[in-house]
């Protein structure tokens, strides 16, 4: 299996790395179905956005990995350290599910984040299968010997008009062929059609002989939403959310060829705000401050529309800070004008004087990080344009982004 490495926001052109004609007509077909988001396309190649993750199109995978500095070179070594810093952003984010960047179990040689994906799903079914697959009572049709459950009578003279012993029914089962095995059973099938050739092939072909004989489904959005939820079917929910994603996204024959595809892909804007959130909130819960820290507020604005910043920081009650987290580089530019008319607003409504937008750097200097200047000649609305190294000085994920941004809102 061939892998090709890309940074956010490069451009790969048909013929280089064993990228062909076909696998550009994948993709082509796959940004269609999403509505244009994850790529714009060449005549002869593609630019990616500002997805980020793992797409694998029959024997090629094509990983796409974040930057901060667009003039950063794309060697090996660099390559390799934005991959583990995306798996641990994945992974703090709860994304994907390993101890860490080094225990991860995918390769003697490399380290796939499909595979990562894939190996967590295969542990979660074997520890269901040792657990005990649980049985659930649903309608089954048939032609049965025995008369049990509702007689159809439409469809009994339809079939059994020769064969008088037998009758056509409607009757429940008791059994392990139910709704969410056939999810998990279809999740199983596409990770043995796209690990082959890999030591995670063996895997699944032994938990697909341990797991019960299921009908063969076709999952969609609608089929997950039927899902039952109880007592006894809890233990399978983070199979289903791990299984989600592999099943809606997998397009087998996406280019009207023999392609079989998937596609994991996150907006790295998300990610990125979701970090810093979380970092932020394991700070203030460590420090035993009194600032709160909350995501996803959000209020009404205009006929039904409503605004939302990434991050509220309140204290005693009060909001202290807004904070909108912005995946750019600006070292050599200014927030743009819509940024800071969007910080008004925040502040305006959540009324709060001051707030921060917080953009990625390669600069692990924090002197001059907040300089709140007025948006407006009213002193109450006051905007600060905020940087901060999203590594370390060993090159790692920075895991003290959060404790950094709160000791500096202490001041």
């Amino acid at each position: 299996m061939s892998r090709i490495q890309v940074f956010e926001h490069s451009f790969l052109s048909i013929g280089e790395q064993g990228f062909e004609k076909r696998h550009f007509k994948a993709l082509s077909r796959l940004n269609e179905l999403h509505n244009y988001k994850y790529f714009d396309l060449k005549h002869n190649g593609i630019v990616f956005k500002q997805f980020v993750g793992i797409i694998q199109i029959d024997s090629l995978t094509i990983e796409i990995l974040p930057k901060i500095d667009r003039y950063e070179t794309e060697n090996i070594t660099n390559k390799n350290k934005w991959q583990k810093v995306l798996i641990e952003m994945l992974r703090v984010t709860r994304k994907l599910k390993i101890k860490q960047v080094g225990q991860a179990n995918v390769s003697k040689q490399s380290i796939h984040l499909l595979d990562i994906y894939f190996e967590w799903f295969l542990s979660e079914v074997q520890l269901l299968i040792h657990q005990g697959l649980i049985k659930q009572y649903y309608q089954q049709t048939g032609n049965v010997k025995a008369l049990k459950g509702k007689l159809e009578f439409a469809g009994h003279i339809q079939k059994n008009l020769v064969h008088k012993e037998r009758f056509y029914t409607i009757h429940q089962v008791y059994d392990k062929d139910h709704l969410i095995h056939q999810i998990l059973g279809q999740a199983l099938y596409i990770i043995e059609h796209l690990s082959k050739g890999s030591y995670l092939y063996n895997k699944c072909k032994t938990l697909q002989l341990d797991f019960p004989e299921v009908k063969a489904i076709k999952a969609n959005e609608n089929t997950f939403s039927k899902i039952p939820k109880s007592r006894k079917t809890a233990p399978y929910q983070t199979a289903l959310a791990i299984a989600r994603p592999i099943i809606l996204n997998y397009a087998p024959n996406i280019s009207s060829g023999s392609e079989n595809m998937l596609a994991l892909l996150f907006d790295m804007n998300s990610l990125w705000e979701e970090y810093v959130l979380i970092k932020l909130k394991h700070a203030a819960m460590e420090s035993q401050s009194r600032i709160e820290v909350y995501g996803q507020d959000s209020k009404a604005f205009w006929n039904g529309i409503t605004i939302r910043p990434d991050i509220v920081l309140k204290k005693n009650d009060e909001v202290a800070l807004i904070i909108d987290t912005k995946w750019k580089n600006i070292d050599q530019s200014q927030p743009s004008t819509h940024d800071l008319r969007q910080m008004y607003v925040y502040n305006e409504y959540w009324k709060s004087e001051k707030a921060l937008l917080l953009y990625p750097s390669n600069d692990d200097s924090l002197e001059s990080f907040l300089s709140f200047e007025k948006i407006t000649e009213n002193e109450h609305h006051q905007c600060g344009s905020g940087k901060i190294s999203v590594l370390n000085s060993f090159g790692q994920l920075d895991d003290t982004i959060g404790i950094k941004l709160l000791n500096i809102i202490k001041k």
